[in-house]
Parts: structure tokens; sequence; C-alpha cells
């Protein structure tokens, strides 16, 4: 008995520290919630996409481009080619047009320099056609954008061809700019999508633009956003325990459900397994104070699996399956029988030599 005691004590790796200080951290059991998986939770539970930003809505109506430096102006001036630069064969309009200069002006003849950073094309055209009239009578002017160099958003992360896509005069729009770098790659995460404006991350949902058709997460994109898809392999959900391939779990664009988390893990195992005790457990806030929320699922019927097939995952959730008593027990006589048995081959071994 004395050595069997001793087993609880000695066996493995062994450090010795002091006693630990107290911190100010607060007891897993104070800010612990278990649940049961069951109907109620499951028409409650509200579906696991993030909120849409509303500070992100804009319509298309409002919408006009500004110019800015390094954009490239093409201005005619209708019945007097000689203050018009002809775009012919060998050049393009954008190497005939007039480059908005790091400074935000342009130049144009009887006219001088003009300030056209930050005004629109009609803006200009009005302007350009104010200071002609001192030289022409009732000049008709037409100004275009021939290139625009000045504003871009940009696409990183788990899509085609990571990069810049230019803004324009026509709007530019979430998925505009995803099928501009080749769209969406098989890795992304659909549900996590992060668009970082002014300093500011909000999260957008493709999920709910793509399959459910929530057009607000289609938002007006503006000069200097970053839109970035990370990686699914960054959502992972962890299933451990009774299950016979524990794993992390990828979730894909249509997300996962506990079900789908179980039979990714080879399913639970059968012989060891307690079907009672199937938990998940997710780490979350609560008025700013952290949270441990338990999810429990009573599988003893196996129609209760339909239960699981209904909950939905989140990232970084914890899937684990405890064992069934008598499995616990048979794994304590297992780790005792190799002592007993030494036991009693050294009783056997002094019987022996006493004989002798």
């Amino acid at each position: 008995m004395v050595v069997l005691a001793g087993c609880t004590v000695f066996p493995g790796s062994h450090l010795k520290v002091d006693k630990p200080e107290k911190s100010d951290a607060v007891e897993l059991s104070d800010i612990v919630r278990v649940h049961a998986i069951d109907t109620g939770l499951l028409s409650a539970e509200p579906v696991a996409r993030p909120q849409f930003p509303e500070v992100l809505r804009q319509q298309s109506e409002v919408y006009d481009y500004l110019v800015g430096p390094g954009d490239v102006l093409n201005i005619t001036i209708w019945g007097h080619p000689e203050l018009t630069i002809p775009a012919g064969s060998m050049r393009s309009a954008e190497e005939a047009g007039n480059w908005v200069h790091a400074d935000g002006t342009i130049f144009y003849p009887y006219v001088g320099k003009i300030e056209v950073a930050g005004l629109n094309v009609a803006t200009i055209r009005d302007l350009i056609a104010q200071k002609l009239r001192r030289y022409i009578e009732d000049p008709q002017v037409d100004v275009s954008v021939a290139a625009f160099r000045s504003q871009r958003v940009y696409v990183t992360g788990a899509v085609g061809s990571p990069g810049p896509v230019p803004v324009t005069n026509v709007p530019l729009r979430l998925l505009d700019a995803l099928i501009a770098v080749g769209d969406v790659s098989a890795e992304a995460d659909w549900q996590r999508a992060v668009l970082t404006r002014d300093g500011k991350k909000y999260q957008l949902s493709l999920s709910s633009l793509y399959v459910d058709g929530d057009t607000r997460q289609n938002i007006l994109l503006q000069h200097g956003d970053v839109l970035h898809l990370p990686s699914n392999k960054d959502g992972k959900v962890f299933v451990l325990g009774e299950v016979n391939k524990p794993a992390s779990v990828v979730m894909d664009r249509n997300g996962l459900t506990l079900a789908g988390a179980l039979a990714d893990a080879g399913s639970i195992r059968e012989l060891s397994a307690n079907a009672r005790g199937i938990f998940v457990m997710r780490a979350g806030e609560e008025n700013g104070e952290p949270r441990i929320d338990v999810f429990q699922l009573n599988a003893r019927s196996a129609t209760a699996l339909v239960l699981a097939d209904h909950f939905q995952m989140q990232p970084r959730d914890i899937v684990y399956v405890t064992a069934a008593p008598i499995a616990r027990w048979n794994r304590i006589i297992s780790n005792l029988l190799p002592t007993v048995n030494a036991l009693y081959l050294g009783v056997r071994v002094n019987e022996e030599i006493r004989d002798l």
C-alpha cells in the first residue's frame, strides 16, 4: 500500500516551485454557464454571423468621383481645336491629357494653374468655362477623367491575386473588388471578412452576402480601404476526448455543426465514450467581463444527434467527449496491474529464495 501510494506522488516529471501568489483572476466556476442542447436552445440561438455595421451603409446615388493627384484629365473645348491636345494613333488619351500634379493643380492655356483636387468633373468643367469667358464667347467645355490613378483600395488575404484595386467614377463595391482580384479562394473564411477604414476595423460576412443575399454586406468602398479575407485555418474547432481521431476541424464557407465536427473527428468511441457527456465549450464576454458557455448534448438516444446537426459551431470552440464511468475504472485497473504484478513477482521470488 505504501508503494502504491508513492506512485501517485512520484511518476512523471517534477518541478518544485514556491506557492504561487494570488492574482486578481476570477474563479472559473464564477464565469461558467452550462446550457443543455435541446429544441428550446436551438430555437433561441442566434445565427453565428457578425452583425452588419450600419455606419458602413451608403447608397450609390450619393457617389461622385473626386479628382486627386495623379489622375489624368481629358479637357475638350468644342470649336477651338487649338486648345485641345489631340490623342492620335501614337498617343493615348492618358498620354495626351492633363496630369494632376502633386499639389492638386493642372495648367491650361489662357486659364493658367487651376486647383482641381477634391472636385468632381462637373465642377472642374464649370470652373474652366468661367475663366475662358474672358477670351472665348460662350465656351463649350467637356471634362472627363482619362486615367484614374489617385485612389485605390487594397484587397489582401485568401483571394486569387491580392493587391490594389483602382477607384473610378463607377461605384466600387465589395463584390466588384473581389472579382477584380480573382474572387475568393477556397481557404477563405466567409464569416470574418475585415474592412479597415480610417483606422477602425469592421467585420463583414461574405456568407450573409453570397448565401443569404444580404446586399447590405456589399458595401461601397472608399479610397484607402483595406479589405482582408482571413484564412479559415484561423477559425478551427478543436475536438478532444473520447473520439476516434482527436483533431482540429476547419470551418468551411457554409459553417460547421456539432455533428459535422464529431464526424470529422471519426465520431465518438462507442465502447468508451459517455454519450451523455458531449460538451461544447465557448469563451466570450458579457458586459465586458469574461464568460465561458458550456453546452451539453445528451446523445444517449441516437435521435439526439439531430440536435447536434442544428447546433452551429463558432471559431475556437472546444468539443470534449467524456469517458464512461466503466472506461475510467478500467483505465485505473490497467494502470495498477503492472505494479500488482511486480509485487506478486517479488513475493514469489522471495519465497523461492527462502525455499532454497
